[in-house]
C-alpha cells in the first residue's frame, strides 16, 4: 500500500510538470520572457540553446519584442533572431 502511494505521488509530480508551455532559445545570446501568472510577474531568462517549461495552467507572456500573448499551458515558444513564435 505504501509503495503504491509513493508511486502515485511521484507520477503526479512528474506528470504535472510535463504539461506546461515550453520555450526554446535558438539564439546565440540570452533572451528574456516576462511571465505573468496568478497576479505575479517573473522574468524567465533563457541562455543560448536553453529550453524551459513554465505556465502549467495558463499565463500571459511578454515576448522579447514587447508583444503580450495569452497561453493556455500547452504551447511551445521558439525564439530565433530575437523574435518569439508560438508553435
Amino acid at each position: 500500500m505504501w509503495k503504491s502511494l509513493v508511486a502515485a505521488i511521484a507520477f503526479l509530480a512528474v506528470g504535472g510538470s510535463a504539461f506546461g508551455a515550453s520555450a526554446t532559445n535558438k539564439d546565440a545570446e540570452t533572451r528574456t520572457l516576462v511571465v505573468t501568472e496568478g497576479g505575479g510577474k517573473t522574468e524567465l531568462a533563457l541562455a543560448a540553446g536553453e529550453t524551459a517549461e513554465f505556465c502549467p495552467t495558463g499565463c500571459f507572456v511578454t515576448m522579447p519584442n514587447g508583444d503580450l500573448e495569452a497561453l493556455t499551458g500547452s504551447e511551445t515558444i521558439e525564439i530565433s533572431g530575437g523574435v518569439a513564435r508560438i508553435k
